[in-house]
């Protein structure tokens, strides 16, 4: 498959963190992005998702590794401190990088 190397950033946490997820994102200038429920289990023990506001959520955003790279540092910093969450890259291949380009914020 032809394509074009982007990152994807993926944000396991809890779901009263959305909101302060999701202004980062967008002083960030980041546009898009998925976001679902989830549930699991961990270190912790179970985490159901039969109580929103307790439950988890998962956001996932592809982006150009520099600005991946910037946002996982910026959410080691000043989100992982407050928030119950795991961060992680996967390397991707998309078809049209111009949709994953951050604008400037």
């Amino acid at each position: 498959m032809n394509g074009h190397s982007m990152t994807l950033v993926t944000v396991v946490c809890e779901a009263l963190a959305r909101q302060p997820l999701l202004e980062l994102l967008h002083a960030m200038g980041i546009q898009g992005y998925t976001l679902f429920p989830v549930e699991g289990a961990g270190a912790k023990g179970d985490r159901p998702a039969d109580i929103e506001e307790f439950g988890n959520i998962q956001v996932e955003v592809i982006l150009p590794a520099e600005a991946a790279a910037t946002l996982m540092e910026r959410l080691s910093a000043e989100f992982l401190p407050r928030f119950a969450a795991i961060v992680y890259g996967t390397e991707v291949r998309v078809l049209r990088p111009e949709k994953f380009r951050p604008r400037e914020p």
